[in-house]
């Protein structure tokens, strides 16, 4: 595999996934460099919102697509935001409003048990019928105040208590060493070896 085209239009996940696979001699390009519209995401998991988007940019492009579904569960909101959590506080799409709107939801939890999950479909065409699926958890804590200039999303909110520092504050090897992301990528790029 050459060239494969993701399935999403957010800047940071394009960058994380153009740094994951360079060392693969992938090309990545966007949905939007070819003029493909975003997929609808209506399910209520990640795992068919992931396998809608990677169908459609494969039926549009005719090329593989790698689609992510993923965002942060909080235990005390019984895993929202989940499959909502770029669209939280609504539209247009704002990390700045989203991350008020946890906080504020936050308020009177004590417990501030979170995750970031994410679920990543391969599929080398539109009528793949085995799909590459991988999935990864980062596991942290939801802090009281947001801090740090790095990432996106969630980022300045989530807590890495095993190395004391926010997402936001972390470099992105580190990020990546130990992102949900991250790990994702490894369990589907294990996969995809045993494939070729």
């Amino acid at each position: 595999m050459k060239k494969l085209v993701i399935a999403s239009n957010n800047p940071g996940k394009l960058a994380e996934f153009q740094t994951l696979l360079a060392p693969l001699g992938i090309e990545v390009v966007t949905q939007s460099q070819l003029g493909i519209k975003e997929a609808e995401e209506p399910h209520h998991t990640f795992i068919e919102n992931a396998l809608a988007k990677a169908r459609h940019v494969s039926r549009e492009s005719g090329l593989p697509a790698l689609a992510d579904d993923s965002g942060i569960c909080v235990d005390a909101l019984n895993g929202m935001p989940g499959v909502i959590s770029a669209r939280f506080s609504g539209y247009p799409l704002s990390d700045q409003r989203n991350n008020k709107a946890l906080l504020e939801a936050m308020k009177t939890h004590t417990d501030r048990r979170a995750h970031y999950a994410c679920v990543l479909v391969l599929m080398r065409s539109a009528g793949d019928a085995q799909p590459l699926i991988a999935e990864g958890e980062w596991h942290g804590e939801i802090a009281l105040e947001s801090r740090g200039t790095g990432g996106f999303g969630y980022d300045p909110l989530f807590w890495v208590p095993e190395l004391g520092k926010m997402c936001s504050e972390l470099s992105h090897d580190e990020k990546h060493a130990i992102s949900h992301r991250g790990k994702a990528i490894q369990v589907l790029m294990q996969k995809l070896a045993l494939r070729t």
